[in-house]
């Protein structure tokens, strides 16, 4: 493979997640043959699905990278989310995925994370999932309202909000490099604590729903 970090893609496989910016999309297709990309740009920078793939899929999710609404702009919604976890079934993991944005830092990075949310669901699979993002790429910086609006949805109780949180701020880079996530994470036999849910000690849960509900 070419012009990508050989750490982070440390783990490749056909049940493998490949993050990566829209510059090297094109390659990435070339070199791993997936069978699904998930797109998240704003709707003037929009790509076609490549002729190489099969109605249903390709989800291209317009949207502008962005922590609340804003004049002119594309919010994260709900029914974002929800188209999301709907690709992300459809997916059989016979061959790998793909999930880009423009830079490969904040809104891809964020759809990783609640698709490794979405398929793990063991106690505390949300840190696990925050904790190898942050290991395979020091540059991810997931979209917060993202993560809000798929924890509320997903009933997680501000666990992902917390886990996003604890991986701190990412490193400053324009664009991110490609790296791999493992779509079924392992349960470590020792894993049992819970993050507190919103109301219940939790201020960054709570902030983070006061966010996505006063609008």
């Amino acid at each position: 493979m070419n012009n990508h970090d050989d750490r982070a893609l440390a783990m490749t496989g056909s049940s493998t997640i490949y993050i990566c910016p829209l510059s090297q999309l094109d390659m990435l297709i070339e070199d791993v043959r997936p069978s699904h990309v998930m797109t998240l740009l704003s709707p003037d920078t929009m790509v076609d699905t490549p002729a190489s793939f099969r109605h249903g899929r390709h989800l291209q999710l317009a949207l502008n990278d962005i922590a609340a609404p804003r004049e002119g702009l594309v919010a994260p919604e709900e029914s974002h989310i929800s188209q999301m976890l709907d690709f992300v079934d459809s997916w059989d993991h016979d061959a790998p995925m793909i999930i880009h944005c423009w830079a490969g830092i904040s809104r891809s990075t964020a759809a990783a994370f609640i698709t490794l949310c979405h398929l793990n669901r063991w106690d505390g699979h949300e840190t696990a999932a925050a904790s190898l993002m942050r290991r395979q790429a020091r540059h991810a910086q997931p979209n917060r309202r993202l993560v809000a609006l798929a924890d509320r949805l997903m009933g997680r109780q501000g666990r992902m909000i917390s886990a996003v949180e604890a991986m701190g701020p990412g490193e400053i880079e324009f664009e991110g490099t490609t790296f791999t996530m493992s779509a079924r994470m392992s349960a470590p036999g020792t894993m049992s604590t819970r993050m507190s849910a919103p109301g219940q000690g939790n201020p960054v849960a709570d902030n983070a729903a006061k966010l996505i509900s006063d609008e």
